[in-house]
Parts: structure tokens; sequence; C-alpha cells
């Protein structure tokens, strides 16, 4: 099918029968988990008034990928993707589905609460691998670009759609039913996923040990060049930057004094903020420009987070927040779109664990260290400090920048 321009392109691809049924499925899916997402920080911090618990909760989504990510990388480049994610999702049901009960009963205290999103954070982060390597399977390769930019969007828009719904949800009907909505929408990406029929692919067999394909990856990912830049800044904007998003619950309680229609507010302008970044990305063509994307969004991210930090007053934050989503997104999405095009197909799940384990597990790390930091200093001043370092790491490949573009751009 010949690739269209502009926003066509989005048309276009979203009509190509595999890649939009696995989107819609998807999209369902990644509402039901930011519904979760919401009921559990929010449920958190009403059972604790603590940010450091709110962080660990963050902690335990985000941090187990580290720990499973590289084993699930090399899964990813042996087994059948599919069969792994449907899987995945009925495992995604039943913790979804304990909760719903747990709270039923009003049993659902601080540790269940954590030991449940622990196993679930076991689960997402295996399925990462799968889930990213997925996607060139799904499109042929000129669509690759703008099928990762609306993997983007589809996840924001479930980050401006969940909360909005969560919050309507808990207001009038209960918080339970986050969880059991979240649930059956585990079950709708599962029938969806039955419909869906991936690309041939031929993956050249290592013929060599789990353990060993497990080295061979982490070693691609750590010395390829430009690839290893990508990997330094997702790891240093995770751990000093992106907890801001798992730490909002404590924002809106505490620096902004608002309630969970306030934090829902604040998570959905980082939503829609993220959303016009992705829809952006998605109709370029090719990788040319992405490199100074990469820079000068997290640059941007940066500047519009110090403002954020500064900010007294809901209305003045929601707007940075639509900013800093922006930023965030169009940063995230070319470092991606960067990777996948210059690492060959029979290491792409392994490399991309590695990138996935970046993406979830310095978040997971930042959200625990910055939450405890906020309980000692307060909100503002752990965020004014992680920009900090950003902005120095960001200064650095400004400087190096010609270099820089040259191999991502030019592969040389």
């Amino acid at each position: 099918m010949p690739a269209s321009h502009g926003f066509a392109r989005i048309f276009q691809i979203l009509g190509q029968r595999n890649y939009g049924t696995f989107t819609l499925g998807n999209s369902i899916s990644l509402i039901g988990t930011w519904m979760q997402r919401i009921a559990s920080g929010w449920l958190a911090w009403t059972l604790t008034e603590s940010a450091g618990w709110v962080g660990a909760i963050a902690f335990a989504d985000l941090f187990p990928c580290i720990l499973i990510g590289p084993f699930a990388g090399a899964a990813a480049d042996r087994w059948d993707r599919l069969r792994v994610l449907k899987i995945g999702q009925l495992l995604g049901f039943g913790q979804a589905f304990l909760l719903a009960i747990l709270y039923a009963m009003d049993v659902l205290t601080i540790w269940p609460l954590f030991l449940i999103t622990l196993f679930n954070g076991f689960v997402t982060g295996g399925l990462q691998p799968f889930r990213l390597s997925i996607t060139p399977r799904l499109v042929e390769p000129q669509w690759l670009t703008t099928a990762i930019a609306i993997n983007s969007v589809n996840f924001n828009l479930a980050r401006f759609v969940g909360p909005a719904a969560a919050g309507l949800i808990i207001a009038t009907g209960g918080m339970g039913w986050t969880f059991a909505l979240n649930a059956l929408s585990y079950l709708v990406f599962v029938v969806a996923l039955g419909f869906v029929r991936l690309r041939p692919q031929q993956i050249a067999r290592s013929g060599k040990s789990f353990g060993a394909d497990i080295v061979i990856g982490l070693k691609h990912a750590v010395t390829m060049p430009g690839v290893n830049a990508i990997l330094l800044m997702t790891v240093v904007s995770g751990i000093c930057v992106r907890p801001v998003l798992e730490l909002l619950p404590g924002w809106a309680a505490q620096a902004f004094h608002g309630s969970s229609s306030d934090f829902a507010a604040l998570t959905s302008a980082f939503g829609i903020g993220a959303i016009v970044g992705g829809l952006w990305l998605a109709t370029r063509e090719g990788t040319r420009g992405l490199a100074g994307i990469v820079v000068w969004s997290n640059i941007g991210m940066c500047a519009t987070l110090l403002c954020f930090a500064a900010s007294t007053r809901i209305w003045m934050a929601l707007p940075l927040a639509m900013l800093t989503g922006s930023c965030m997104v169009s940063a995230a999405v070319s470092g991606q779109t960067l990777v996948q095009t210059l690492v060959p197909d029979e290491l792409r799940g392994r490399v991309l664990s590695v990138l996935g384990l970046v993406m979830r597990g310095s978040p997971a790390i930042g959200a625990l260290l910055l939450g405890v930091a906020s309980d000692h200093f307060g909100m503002r001043l752990p965020l004014i400090t992680g920009v900090a370092v950003l902005l120095g790491l960001m200064l650095y490949f400004v400087v190096g920048f010609a270099r820089f573009r040259a191999v991502l751009e030019d592969g040389y």
C-alpha cells in the first residue's frame, strides 16, 4: 500500500486490518489500565497520606521490568509474540478481578494493594518487549514511524480518557468499579488479538542458551552508537523527571491543595499534551530530524517542568502539564523510532527489552527516591533538582549534536 503524507497517513494505517484491530483492542485495555492506576494511586494516598507510599505503589508497578525485562527480551526473540500477549492479558484480568473483589469486601489495605500491583508489574514488564517488538510485524517498514507514534498517541489518549473515566466512576459508583472495568478491558484485548495475523518473519536462531542471548542483547544495547545515547537519556530522564507523573497524587493534594478531581485533571493534562506531540510525529516520514527532536524536546520538558514546580495554583499547572506531556512524548517516540530502525531484527526483542527496562524501571527507581525525598523536602525541590541533572546531560548532547545526529540518522 503506497504511503500518504500528513494526517492522511494516520487514517490509512488505522485502516489496515491487523494494525487497526490491534490498536483498537490495545486502546480499550490501556484505558482500563489507566483507570486502575488512578484508583490505585489515589487509594494509596487516602490510606496513608504519604508521597512515599504513592511512590512505592508506582515502584511496584514499574520496577519488576528491571528484573524480568532481559529474560523477556530473549524470550521475545524465540517465542510466539502473539500467544504470549494473549496469556499476559489473561493474567492481567486475574489481578484486576482480585482487586475488585478485595475492595468490595472492604479488605483492600495498602499491603495487598502493593503486592498485587507488584505481581502486575512483573506481568506488564514481561510483556513489554513482546509489545514493542510486535509493531514491525503488524505494518510494512515504511509505516513504522507512524505506527510507533500512533502507539504513543494510543497510550496517552488512554492517559486522558482513563483518569477522566476513573474520576467519574469513583465519584458516582465507587473505586471498586475501576478495578472491575479494567478486568473487562483485558478480555476485550484478548478477543481483538484473536483476529490479528502477523506478517511472516524469519528469525535466525542463535542456538545459544537464554543466558547467552541475554548477554548478547545487553552488550549490543549498551555498545551500539546512538542506541546507547538514547538509553542514557531515557535512564536520566526516567529517574530525575519522569516520576512527576507517578507522584501526581502528592502534587494534587499537597502542592496544589486539591482533590481526586484535580489529580485526574493533572493526569489528563499531561495526556492531552502527549496526544498532540504523538499526532504531530505520526504525520512524519523517515528518521531525518528525529535526533534534533529528541534533544530539544528533552530541553523543552526541562523548561516547562521548572515552571510547573514554581506554580502555586492548579490552573497555572494545567497548561504547563500539557506542554510537558507534549515534549515528553516527542522525545520518547523519536528515540524509540530511531532505536527500532537501527537494531537488526534478530536482536530486536532483546534490545527493545533493554529500552523497555529503562523506560519502566528508571521511573520506578525515581518515583521511590523522589517520593521519599518529597516527604522530607516537599514536592518542589526534588523535582527541580532532577530537572537540573537532566538539563546538564542535554547540554552535553547539544555541544556534540552534529556527531549525535550523524550516528542516529545516517548510521555512522
